[in-house]
């Protein structure tokens, strides 16, 4: 074992960006890029903090998916497939709008999940703390088939890996707009996995899971817990059930390592979605795990990406508040006080010119500025209504 360092690891290669459907397609990597850039601004990130991340071995792949899919990935990942390929592709997932293969395929989805069971690894050794995997957070890849912009699931590989290697109790912390599904399914009967995630309801959208009734099967029974929340939910609803829920699966569970999902697409800036938070919860919901990971876990942290397709207003921000909270840094100490804090001028000025919306000045949106929404009391009491029939078969 490598001696133990007490900063979070930052888990980043350019190369990460090559995960990359078509020109078009709302799953941009580029954010990858603009949250590097803005926390090096802000001298949040030095080289010091940086590993690549390495490619998954088949024998980790397999830990999730079948011999099968991996085989028809890399076979669609070649630069020119075979018509039998290119025919089995609906099979499994990959001739879809939201998950089309695409050159080099295996070898893109192959690094995520690399740089996720290295995340992993890094801190279960001791050698770090804390990791932090922003190109991670693909959890809707199912065993046998790819959906919603995700081919491989590095989430539910990681988790296997630790399970595998340290015979550990895993919290899963799902926080994307979207259910979280591939890895709920993944452990759906595994009482040693508590999946718990907090998403619009799939009353409305993709992939339309995740309802109260979803709660594990067998011994695991109660290890499942799903927070579907309404359209139009607001930040003091949307962190109330968050926190309850929080608090009451940890408590419940005693994990011994938390690894949470951080899309950042229930922003109300984000396209895909209806939830209409603003940037204060991805300043709260990490300080929650943050607190928790030390008070259960002896700090044990692994953070992963996610969702987030405003990559200009919402995704850099969301995601450098994230790192900034791992580690413990002024700035973040600094927004309780001055929520008007602005962000680095340079950075603003450079990029103001590609996004399409104005670029935000400030690190939290000004939600004096926000026209609140309607229904908000009835909608509020609809999630908590959720929220408190989802908790009550914890076990």
């Amino acid at each position: 074992m490598s001696a133990k360092n007490d900063s979070p690891i930052f888990i980043f290669n350019e190369h990460e960006a090559r995960y990359r459907f078509y020109d078009d397609h709302p799953f941009n990597q580029k954010r990858l890029l603009l949250t590097v850039e803005l926390l090096r601004q802000i001298d949040a990130l030095n080289t010091a903090s940086i590993l690549n991340p390495r490619f998954a071995e088949d024998h980790e792949l397999l830990m999730v998916h079948s011999k099968d899919y991996v085989e028809a990935v890399k076979q669609l990942s070649c630069t020119s497939p075979t018509d039998e390929s290119i025919r089995s592709a609906g099979r499994y997932g990959l001739d879809t709008e939201d998950t089309p293969y695409f050159e080099g395929m295996h070898e893109a989805a192959s690094m995520i999940v690399g740089g996720s069971i290295q995340a992993a690894e890094l801190v279960m050794s001791g050698q770090h703390p804390h990791a932090l995997h922003l190109g991670g957070g693909l959890h809707h890849a199912l065993r046998d088939k790819g959906a919603g912009f995700c081919v491989y699931n590095d989430a539910s590989a990681a988790i296997s890996y630790i399970k595998n290697k340290y015979h550990c109790k895993v919290l899963y912390i799902d926080t994307d707009v979207h259910h979280g599904d591939g890895v709920q399914w993944e452990f759906y009967a595994d009482s040693e996995v508590c999946t718990l995630s907090i998403h619009e309801t799939g009353k409305y959208l993709f992939p339309g899971t995740g309802g109260i009734g979803e709660r594990g099967s067998g011994d695991a029974f109660g290890k499942s817990v799903n927070i579907p929340i309404e359209p139009y939910t607001e930040d003091e609803s949307w962190m109330e059930c968050f926190e309850d829920a929080l608090d009451a699966v940890v408590k419940q569970f005693r994990p011994d390592v938390i690894v949470s999902q951080h899309g950042c697409d229930a922003h109300a800036f984000d396209p895909l979605a209806h939830i209409h938070c603003s940037m204060d919860i991805y300043r709260k919901m990490p300080a929650l795990i943050h607190q928790y990971a030390h008070e259960y876990c002896d700090g044990k942290w692994i953070a992963l990406g996610g969702g987030g397709y405003d990559i200009w207003r919402v995704v850099p921000r969301a995601w450098s508040l994230l790192w900034l909270e791992m580690n413990d840094h002024l700035l973040v100490a600094e927004l309780s006080k001055n929520p008007e804090l602005p962000l680095p001028v340079d950075w603003h000025n450079k990029h103001a010119k590609d996004s399409v919306w104005p670029l935000p000045t400030t690190w939290l949106d000004p939600l004096y500025k926000w026209e609140p929404m309607p229904r908000r009391t009835i909608i509020s009491e609809k999630n908590r209504e959720m929220k408190n029939l989802a908790l009550m078969y914890l076990k």
